[in-house]
């Protein structure tokens, strides 16, 4: 079966979303139908197809946490560890429960608290890390991504969890710069918006074993397998379990509605559906994330 055919059967089967809310943590983001829904691949071979809403702009949200985290272990290497750990975490990705007995490490790069370490170290390293992250994903995506000012404006102004979490971890040291900076940057790159095409084709590197766009190395092949291997238990949150399961592979969800799924060797899926479950997982993505890799039996099981 042709990957073009395969598409249109997932979005076939997905159908209509008739459960899940739409974020309101965000209210620029709240106000987006969630009955919209898109779907593309792109693979190492450098085809692209999608369905749906597959070329629409939406505000990427958490998956640039993949971005960000790839520059800082191509810069650092096993360094960041001492400040983030890489265990999956049974409570929801904004929480403050773990993190004060913890001492203010977070327990894994991908919930708000680790994002901000890892933020706050890729600020160290550029100076910019919003822009870090932005001219990563217009280089690997050809292009047509932007920060959406008005999305980052919106969320800095309902951001009271995220400082929260923020001063919590500088009150254990473990931020390097002005809370006030760290969260202007991981807010910034938060709000870029891209298509699903455009995701897809940014972290190819990730199917690639590291290999950017231009042939030239961005992470080491085994920095590349664990990076996608803490995407497998922790991309997803506490559902990370479940997603595993159903799905069977790496994958990044962001409360945009966005899914980022990496097969390795082969492509990069990203899935887009506004409407999300009570882990702040998209419904449609993950359905036809499930779908297509029950089709195709693309899994890394």
């Amino acid at each position: 079966m042709e990957l073009s055919d395969v598409l249109a059967e997932v979005r076939e089967t997905v159908g209509t979303v008739t459960t899940g809310v739409v974020t309101s943590a965000i209210p620029a983001l709240a106000r987006i139908d969630p009955h919209r829904f898109g779907l593309a691949y792109a693979g190492v071979d450098g085809e692209l197809v999608g369905v749906g809403d597959w070329d629409t702009a939406f505000s990427v949200q958490s998956v640039s946490k993949v971005f960000s985290l790839a520059l800082v272990l191509a810069h650092d290497g096993e360094a960041l560890w001492t400040r983030v750990r890489r265990q999956p975490s049974v409570y929801r990705f904004n929480s403050l429960s773990e993190l004060d007995g913890d001492c203010g490490i977070p327990r894994n790069p991908f919930v708000n608290a680790g994002a901000l370490v890892v933020t706050d170290r890729l600020l160290g390293i550029t100076g910019d890390a919003k822009q870090a992250v932005l001219d990563l994903l217009l280089t690997e995506s050809g292009g047509g991504l932007y920060v959406d000012e008005a999305v980052a404006a919106d969320e800095q102004a309902h951001n009271h969890r995220n400082s929260a979490i923020a001063h919590l971890i500088a009150d254990h040291g473990n931020l390097h710069h002005p809370v006030e900076d760290v969260l202007d940057h991981y807010t910034g790159h938060c709000a870029i918006a891209a298509t699903c095409g455009q995701l897809a084709t940014a972290a190819l590197f990730l199917a690639r074993g590291g290999i950017r766009t231009n042939g030239e190395r961005l992470l080491s092949a085994a920095d590349t397998t664990r990076l996608n291997a803490i995407l497998l238990t922790c991309g997803t949150y506490e559902a990370a379990g479940d997603f595993a399961y159903s799905v069977g592979l790496p994958a990044k969800s962001g409360i945009g509605g966005a899914i980022l799924a990496v097969i390795p060797g082969r492509g990069i899926l990203c899935a887009w559906g506004p409407a999300l479950d009570a882990h702040g997982n998209s419904i449609a993505a993950t359905q036809a994330l499930s779908t297509f890799t029950s089709i195709t039996g693309w899994s890394i099981f």
